[in-house]
């Protein structure tokens, strides 16, 4: 038994939604937390939507083969559970969150008649800045291959009536919404200490006629398609991969509507003559309010900081009293803790690889990079500098591929060699690797993450950063970076084997069954077992029914699970020694722990890049490490305890999806496990 993967991620960000009513949490990040939201469920309908609207056109004997469909109207609990989402989202955002921006003097123009005061501003504002942007497009089903609204995309359509009298029937206009060429919001002149913010989609629509000039305008309804996202590279290995992905990723943003968005009070007949111009389904047509793209909410322009979070100061770890990066691992293992500690370690790393005289080799995969990526631009300074320097980077990073497609043009001009991925598989793991030669003795300095090498995700998101010159470590990473340099035919050749390192393709999962064999022995042996896991997602099969077995046979199974979870916790005689949290919060969990054996001393520890997740375990290079510092293990150890300890934004799943949050009892602190974690880090620092 296994819960459905779709309606368990729209859980996860109905928790989401959730922070948004949050009083405690600051007004205008609970904003933003409707704009993650948003953002969340546009991704579901480009990517998850379209698989879920094709398998509900099977016939119901080829559902009952699909194990992971567990009920025949999967599609209808899906709609239904966004449907009620959407209307709750509706509800926060107007009836809190609107009222309590005006009561710290902020007035949002959502659905309100424009003040006398700013009429001729806005019509100032549309005719300098806007006007020039519009393109108006005549909608005709004989045209209509002529024209498809981009996915993401905002549009208005205009009904225009042909003659003053309506004798002469309609016409139908597309007017685009320029929001990602100019702002989606804009600020108004005060009034009596009030700041006053309007839409784009506002200035445009207040100020309709002068687009049209003499013409009668019956109604304006604003429009957004949401396009299947899905890149199909086919299955063969193609020399020139990254022109294959430039095509691909040409054709996206006008592929087949999975969502085509219209405001509410469209007329069914302008609604049907849409569906016939822009060949969409029907089916995929859903009624919305007049806004669309509300993610754009989290750039809403109101500076107030006293009404975001309070300003956390990252942690300075290590104290680098020499300066020098490479000293100081060369003394200890060094792992970060982001975002509560400082990025600064990781780029000192490659800033400094980058014109230290002594190193000769720079090994790095790049899953997602900043789009102004220091990291990449000390790749290219080392590469000037007369170094050797390997990239191993990910075209079908999802979303980022352009921006990726963008650096391995300026890295290989550089002179970086350039390795992209065998189509069939991605390499999703976080590893460099650099080779330091000093007085003719060569070390290897190795960097193995949970998140990507990105300094602007490493601000808040929750990940961890293992820095060392362990010799087996080293050794195993040159041997994985050896391996991908190979296509899949010369790699056939190769049998490349792991002991430290755990390596999706080769031991990972063996690794993890023989951890989780152990525990069950002891079980049954009538001796404590733990199994501790922190994951962003839990879906593959064969893994949750191993963790059934385990829970059968009296191992107790702590979860932190962030999105998808499918394993079902609290079955009778099945899962029962199985708990699931859940913990949204101001950063993202994003860090992957596994924790064997319920004595801290004698404990497994392993961290890494890989989810439970089949396309992690089977379709992808994951590297995980077993951590075997003593320092570094305790801070993993302490860290998942304040995790599990959280009663202020962990939610516990129960064994029919629901989530309830942990509280504790009245003698009970309170503890907020991202507070506490950096209060722990802070201390131990010291």
């Amino acid at each position: 038994m296994l819960f459905n993967r779709d309606l368990s991620w729209l859980g996860f960000n109905y928790r989401v939604l959730q922070e948004a009513k949050e009083k405690e949490v600051p007004l205008l990040e609970r904003l933003r937390f409707l704009s993650i939201f948003s953002s969340n469920l546009d991704e579901f309908f480009r990517v998850r939507y379209p698989i879920v609207a094709a398998f509900a056109k099977l016939n119901k004997k080829t559902i009952r083969k699909q194990s992971f469909l567990t009920q025949d109207d999967v599609a209808e609990k899906i709609q239904a559970q966004i449907n009620d989402q959407l209307n709750e989202f509706g509800q926060v955002l107007n009836r809190e969150l609107i009222p309590e921006l005006l009561q710290n003097n902020v007035f949002f123009y959502y659905n309100n008649k424009i003040l006398p005061e700013h009429k001729g501003e806005i019509k100032q504002l549309f005719l300098s800045e806007v006007l020039s942007f519009i393109q108006p497009v005549f909608l005709h089903t004989q045209n209509s291959f002529k024209f498809l609204p981009e996915n993401g995309k905002l549009y208005f359509i205009v009904t225009l009536a042909n003659s003053d009298n309506d004798s002469e029937g309609t016409s139908h206009f597309c007017v685009n919404i320029p929001s990602n060429k100019l702002k989606r919001f804009y600020e108004l002149t005060p009034i009596n200490s009030t700041e006053y913010v309007i839409f784009i989609d506002d200035v445009i629509s207040e100020n309709m006629g002068i687009i049209f000039p003499g013409k009668k305008i019956k109604g304006i309804y604003s429009i957004k398609f949401n396009r299947d996202a899905d890149i199909n590279i086919a299955d063969e290995y193609s020399a020139n991969l990254l022109e294959k992905i430039e095509k691909q990723l040409s054709k996206r943003d006008n592929g087949a509507a999975s969502r085509f968005l219209f405001q509410h009070g469209m007329p069914l007949n302008v609604q049907l003559f849409l569906a016939t111009v822009f060949k969409a389904d029907p089916k995929d047509m859903f009624e919305g309010g007049r806004y669309h793209n509300l993610s754009d909410l989290y750039n809403f322009p109101v500076t107030n900081n006293k009404l975001f979070y309070k300003k956390l100061i990252p942690i300075q770890y290590p104290p680098i009293t020499t300066g020098d990066i490479f000293h100081t691992v060369a003394q200890q293992d060094v792992l970060l803790h982001l975002p509560y500690q400082s990025y600064a370690p990781v780029l000192s790393f490659f800033n400094q690889a980058a014109v230290d005289a002594d190193v000769t080799e720079i090994y790095i995969t790049l899953y997602r990079v900043a789009t102004e990526s220091h990291i990449v631009n000390a790749l290219i300074s080392a590469a000037k500098n007369g170094k050797k320097v390997t990239a191993f980077i990910e075209l079908k990073a999802r979303f980022d591929e352009a921006n990726n497609i963008k650096w391995s043009r300026v890295m290989k001009n550089a002179g970086i060699k350039l390795i992209y991925s065998d189509p069939t598989i991605k390499v999703h793991s976080k590893i460099a690797l650099v080779k330091k030669i000093t007085n003719n003795i060569v070390t290897n300095y190795a960097v193995i993450s949970t998140g990507n090498f990105n300094e602007s995700t490493a601000k808040f998101y929750t990940d961890h950063v293992l820095f060392t010159v362990n010799k087996i470590v080293c050794t195993e990473l040159e041997t994985l970076f050896q391996y991908l340099q190979f296509n899949k035919n010369e790699n056939s050749k190769l049998n490349p084997t792991f002991s430290q390192l755990l390596v999706a393709q080769f031991n990972l999962l063996p690794a993890f069954q023989n951890l989780i064999d152990i525990e069950i022995n002891k079980a049954k042996q009538g001796l404590p077992a733990l199994i501790r896991i922190k994951v962003n997602n839990l879906e593959e099969p064969n893994f949750i029914h191993q963790l059934y077995k385990a829970s059968k046979a009296g191992v107790k199974i702590q979860l932190l699970v962030r999105s998808i979870c499918c394993i079902i916790p609290g079955i009778p005689n099945q899962s029962e020694n199985i708990t699931v949290i859940r913990i949204i919060d101001r950063f993202l969990e994003h860090s992957r722990l596994f924790i064997f054996g319920d004595n801290d001393n004698d404990a497994t520890v392993i961290m890494g890049s890989s989810d439970l997740m089949t396309r992690n375990l089977y379709r992808r290079i994951e590297v995980c490490i077993q951590i075997i510092e003593n320092n570094c293990k305790k801070q993993l150890l302490q860290y998942f305890a304040l995790q599990w300890e959280d009663n202020t934004k962990a939610v516990q799943l129960d064994s029919s999806m629901q989530q309830t949050f942990v509280k504790g009892t009245e003698l009970t602190k309170k503890l907020n496990a991202q507070t506490a974690i950096y209060n722990y880090l802070k201390d131990a620092s010291c």
